[in-house]
């Protein structure tokens, strides 16, 4: 039985309960036990191509020095065998999947757009480019077209959704019309048709991105999907996470090409919370921290890569209406503010849930990595091994992992593994063979992400060196 604590208030006696010390939770020291061992498969990387030197507009300099803010290489959906990369500082490259040099297709410093990349350069700037299914379609409404997420400062334009909460700066998605699709240089036109307030430098927009395994007529074809955090700081502060009125913290689908009247945008009817009171109609899925990156298997399967606080990095399913539980939840463990009266940041063991949450089908603890940055479903055909499997990267420790994608299941991790990477026939890691100098903590940070070619090929791209390397097997 609870102890009780009378008190006295204004002349009245009223008893409390006083949580014995004893029936708090304790914090899980190493949440995740087991180590994650090195696995059978192993690759080299071979040179690709690498990208201009590129310098953050805001000197003194407030980040590292990388070389290059590489962040995606994509390709685009027209057969043409042309790769788009996106530098966070504002150029947008265009290369081939024969290497050739890449050239600027677009450089966002240059237009009339107010552009910045100056509020945090780690993280804003152009944090992704997508194009339109329909881009190479003529007469189709999305030919030409090609989307960017970028940032903004906050009084550049009046935003869709915390407009007053804008302290900081602002997530915007911009649509391109392209007078001719097949010019490696862009030419042509935009328009806005979205913007967030954010009220700190961090855990902004991410991935953008359609679903590639849509076809015309299906509901899911011409959607675009965006990725926004939690809005920064640490432990979500303002409680986006859980909050729905605004689409912080979530997966948020949107027709681009369906605006009526005035609006921008349209709303896809099948949405999941369209008409429901006290969402946001935009939203798809939510509860993320900061879900920098998401991918589409060729099923049409999303693969959500959620940075954690400062014990669990994720990989969750997509799913229409889920909610992934951040700030209560992190990984398949409740955090200080899913219980109460506990010291924040460690995890706990997870209470009984008073409602339905999502958990990850893989996770790793920071005694492996810092922060999960980016991965995709191998779908090449050069590694036969790693055929099917989800390959994905810890952007500071520059470790490379991948879990088997048959018969994932939520709330039941899948046993990770750790690629071998050898250079030159020995086996290294990223950060060790090809890091920078960490202006976080000691040593070198790998600044490492992944891209993929219409094959289904996967490369390497290191900010240090603004290098692209494809992932072969070793010879």
């Amino acid at each position: 039985m609870k102890s009780t604590l009378s008190v006295l208030i204004t002349g009245l006696a009223v008893t409390m309960p006083l949580m014995a010390a004893e029936s708090r939770p304790d914090p899980l020291v190493d949440p995740i036990p087991e180590q994650i061992q090195k696995g059978d498969i192993s690759v080299t990387l071979e040179d690709f191509v690498q990208v201009p030197r590129t310098e953050d507009s805001a000197m003194p300099r407030q980040t590292n020095a990388a070389y290059a803010r590489i962040q995606y290489m994509m390709p685009l959906p027209d057969g043409s065998g042309r790769l788009v990369i996106n530098d966070l500082r504002g150029p947008i490259y265009l290369t081939d999947e024969n290497g050739s040099n890449p050239t600027i297709y677009l450089d966002m410093r240059n237009e009339d757009i107010d552009f910045s990349d100056s509020t945090f350069p780690n993280e804003t700037g152009v944090a992704g480019v997508a194009f339109h299914p329909d881009f190479a379609q003529a007469g189709r409404a999305g030919f030409g077209k090609f989307y960017t997420a970028s940032s903004s400062p906050s009084d550049a334009g009046v935003a869709n959704y915390l407009d007053n909460a804008a302290d900081n700066h602002e997530s915007v998605i911009l649509e391109w019309t392209s007078s001719d699709p097949i010019s490696n240089s862009f030419s042509g036109t935009s328009r806005e048709i979205f913007r967030m307030g954010q009220f700190d430098q961090n855990h902004n927009i991410g991935t953008i991105a359609f679903n590639p395994a849509a076809n015309p007529g299906d509901a899911d074809y011409g959607m675009l999907y965006a990725s926004f955090g939690d809005g920064g700081g640490a432990n979500d502060p303002y409680e986006y996470g859980q909050s729905t009125t605004e689409p912080m913290s979530s997966i948020l689908r949107i027709d681009p090409l369906g605006g009526l009247g005035d609006a921008a945008y349209g709303i896809p009817t099948d949405n999941p919370f369209v008409g429901v009171v006290g969402f946001a109609p935009e939203i798809w899925a939510y509860g993320l921290r900061h879900a920098q990156a998401f991918s589409f298997d060729r099923d049409g399967t999303m693969y959500i890569c959620d940075i954690g606080q400062t014990q669990i990095e994720e990989i969750n399913i997509g799913v229409a209406g889920a909610n992934y539980g951040w700030r209560v939840r992190e990984g398949t463990f409740a955090t200080a503010f899913g219980i109460g009266d506990v010291r924040p940041n460690p995890v706990y063991p997870r209470p009984e849930d008073e409602q339905e949450f999502n958990y990850p089908v893989a996770q790793f603890d920071h005694d492996e990595g810092n922060a999960i940055s980016s991965g995709f479903v191998y779908r090449g055909t050069s590694i036969p091994e790693l055929q099917g499997k989800f390959v994905f990267t810890d952007m500071v420790t520059g470790r490379v992992f991948y879990i088997d994608t048959n018969n994932l299941e939520a709330d039941n991790p899948a046993t990770i593994l750790e690629l071998r990477i050898e250079f030159f026939g020995v086996e290294r890691n990223i950060a060790d063979a090809l890091g920078f100098p960490n202006t976080y903590s000691r040593g070198n940070r790998a600044g490492l992400r992944l891209g993929i070619d219409s094959q289904g090929e996967l490369y390497f791209l290191t900010k240090g060196d603004g290098k692209i390397r494809k992932m072969v097997p070793i010879s």
